[in-house]
């Protein structure tokens, strides 16, 4: 580079974070949104309303409920809250770090991870504030209950599976020259 020649100038920390503008605005929106329907399940139900303390929507397939899940998806490592709070943590932590190998400058993957983030950090707060995480969706499928969950779970399973199928149809990088 001449001497005289003039370096870009680096972007400020608003621009870098403008950058992620649409992973804010989705994990905003899935925040708020889980946020205010698990506020109003606590203001509405006690905390055990299952069954017939629930709220029938449509009978015999979904009530509204208020339970409280110690575990992650369907009670897995249930009573372990504070090493699935540290396991959110390192999550978040690794996302951004590793955002411009996830490919984070393009849209679509900021829908994806603005999903799976503001879930993310919904149940987060779930786990510091009450000890468990607050589910209120209750289907049932026949015989089959599926199991209870929330709006945030909703986002981080739409953003993961969303972010998976994306990867797929993008295109195979071009394979390195080999030497023979």
């Amino acid at each position: 580079v001449p001497p005289d020649a003039a370096l870009p100038t680096p972007a400020s920390g608003f621009q870098r974070a403008l950058a992620y503008r649409w992973l804010w605005s989705f994990a905003l929106l899935v925040f708020i949104a889980d946020q205010l329907t698990k506020l109003w399940i606590i203001h509405r139900l006690p905390l055990g309303s299952y069954g017939p303390r629930g709220i029938t929507i449509f009978p015999g397939f979904f009530n509204l409920v208020h339970v409280g899940n110690t575990g992650a998806a369907w009670s897995m490592f249930s009573g372990r809250s504070t090493m699935l709070a540290l396991l959110a943590l390192a999550t978040l932590t690794a996302i951004f770090f590793y955002r411009k190998h996830l490919g984070l400058h393009q849209t679509v993957p900021q829908f994806c991870f603005g999903l799976l983030c503001g879930g993310t950090v919904g149940n987060l707060l779930d786990r510091l504030k009450h000890g468990h995480v607050i589910d209120f969706l209750d289907f049932h499928f026949g015989d089959y209950i599926f199991p209870t969950f929330n709006v945030a779970d909703s986002a981080i399973c739409i953003g993961v599976f969303s972010y998976i199928w994306w990867s797929l149809k993008q295109p195979e990088p071009p394979a390195a020259a080999s030497d023979q």
